[in-house]
């Protein structure tokens, strides 16, 4: 405990500084993780090494695995209570990441219900805040390129004998170039979201520390040039994929 708050295991805090009537005036506190040390916040300046995010890579494959397969489902499929689903979906894709990353918090924290786990402020709290984040963004596009798909395509299918599992993969298909869209709005979601990592991650140097929430401690630590540097990288590598899936798309659309 200090100063009246809980930190998580494996942080230690140094002495404070006091000044001349007692008052602290400087505080720091260190984070020890699997051995090595990064600062959440530090009074000395220390050089930042330009890396690229393993979470973006992590974080982009789970929303896919999860938003295409459920947009995919919620569009072909006809029940009870689907509209309120949908709505929930587009609502989600509004999501703002400080509230997922709050409840995130709550949910990881010691006393949590997943606070067993054990994974808060580590790349796996990280991974799960984001996945929140951006899951909901390409399940969203995911059901509006397959609903795209006029229905009576898929009715001739059946009629032609073509088994259910045969006309949804032929339906994606169909739906793959307005589908890219998909992944790369969940690519974007996910590399600039910044108030959810904040929270869950820590922000912990060689850990948890990705590019926006770098450019958010340099930026306090009036560090502005290296601010702008992962700025100017953060862009370059968005705009990159970008590219590379709009040339794919246009390509095959032409």
């Amino acid at each position: 405990w200090v100063d009246g708050r809980e930190f998580p295991a494996g942080i230690t805090a140094a002495e404070p500084a006091m000044s001349a009537d007692g008052g602290v005036v400087a505080f720091t506190v260190i984070v020890a993780a699997n051995g090595q040390s990064g600062g959440l916040a530090s009074s000395t300046t220390t050089p930042y090494v330009l890396a690229w995010d393993r979470q973006t890579n992590a974080t982009t494959l789970v929303s896919l695995a999860v938003g295409i397969p459920a947009g995919a489902a919620l569009a072909l499929l006809r029940f009870p209570g689907r509209t309120l689903v949908v709505s929930v979906v587009n609502a989600g894709m509004g999501l703002p990441p400080v509230v997922v990353g709050l409840f995130v918090t709550l949910l990881l924290w010691r006393s949590g219900p997943l606070g067993a786990w054990e994974i808060l402020y580590t790349p796996a709290a990280l991974v799960l805040a984001q996945a929140v984040i951006a899951a909901p963004i390409v399940m969203g596009i995911t059901l509006a390129a397959v609903q795209n798909v006029p229905e009576k395509f898929r009715l001739q299918l059946l009629g032609l004998g073509a088994s259910r599992l045969q006309m949804v993969r032929v339906v994606l298909r169909e739906a793959r170039l307005p589908m890219l869209a998909a992944v790369m709005a969940g690519f974007g979601g996910i590399i600039s979201e910044i108030g959810a990592s904040m929270m869950v991650g820590g922000n912990i140097k060689g850990q948890t520390r990705t590019l926006t929430t770098a450019m958010v401690l340099e930026t306090g630590k009036g560090n502005f040039e290296i601010a702008i540097a992962l700025s100017i990288l953060l862009l370059v590598l968005v705009f990159a994929v970008n590219w590379v899936l709009t040339s794919i798309q246009q390509r095959r659309v032409w």
